[in-house]
């Protein structure tokens, strides 16, 4: 359910707080004791897992220049006006038609691993305010625990310290990537003199996901809004 930008943006703003606060040590213990280790088996790659990969902002300029074609609108737009222009924080990576990721080959290999992006290279480790199956809000650290690769195993402390940093810098980034974006929104809808109504909004997206014609989204590219179009059967 959407809420209004300014909200939005309070939370997200406690919420970095929190997690620069976070103490980066509990993560390593956590890694440690978890002992996740990648099999490449491709699990990850597939919709059964992830519906779709969120690009950081410099890793959509990464893509723009060999792979352009591939990025779209991330999915799930939280905001729109009445012009019927839907608002996103980023882009995401196209897919296949059965949802599994562009770059995930036949042979179950990713084609561009060494240059994969952000969230691939930490994954499956998070670290971001969640709530629980009761309501409660917690810290998620592991996505899909039990479900791909092999656990139990011995990380040495070097490795944990390097994982455990650059988990929070994913984290880090991506949070400022969205406080910038709904400071741009909230500054645009009050220049524009917008006024944000999410009953109409969530009839926006039912309408735009049931039907066949494509909606402008101004995806926030991490220093401007770009004109998008994005296509019904894509976020289905």
């Amino acid at each position: 359910m959407s809420v209004s930008p300014e909200t939005e943006l309070a939370a997200l703003r406690t919420e970095l707080t929190a997690l620069q606060a976070y103490p980066e040590e509990k993560l390593e213990e956590i890694i440690a004791e978890v002992g996740f280790s990648c099999t490449c088996c491709g699990r990850c790659c597939t919709r059964v897992f992830n519906g779709h990969v969120f690009l950081l902002s410099a890793d959509t300029e990464r893509l723009r220049r060999f792979a352009p074609e591939m990025l779209m609108p991330a999915p799930d737009f939280p905001y729109s006006d009445s012009l019927e222009n839907f608002y996103v924080s980023g882009y995401a990576l196209r897919t296949k038609q059965n949802g599994d990721c562009v770059f995930f080959s036949e042979e179950r290999k990713c084609t561009i691993y060494e240059d994969r992006f952000s969230i691939c290279r930490i994954y499956p480790y998070m670290l971001h305010c969640e709530p629980d199956s009761r309501g409660h809000v917690d810290w998620r650290q592991i996505s899909g625990l039990d479900e791909h690769g092999e656990y139990d195993t011995v990380i040495p402390p070097t490795e944990t310290a390097q994982t455990a940093a650059a988990v929070i810098a994913y984290e880090t980034a991506y949070l400022e990537q969205e406080i910038a974006f709904h400071e741009a929104v909230i500054a645009k809808f009050s220049q524009e003199n917008i006024r944000f109504v999410r009953r109409d909004h969530d009839r926006r997206t039912r309408e735009f996901l049931k039907g066949d014609v494509p909606a402008v989204v101004y995806v926030w590219d991490g220093k401007t809004f770009s004109r998008e179009e994005a296509v019904p059967a894509e976020y289905r």
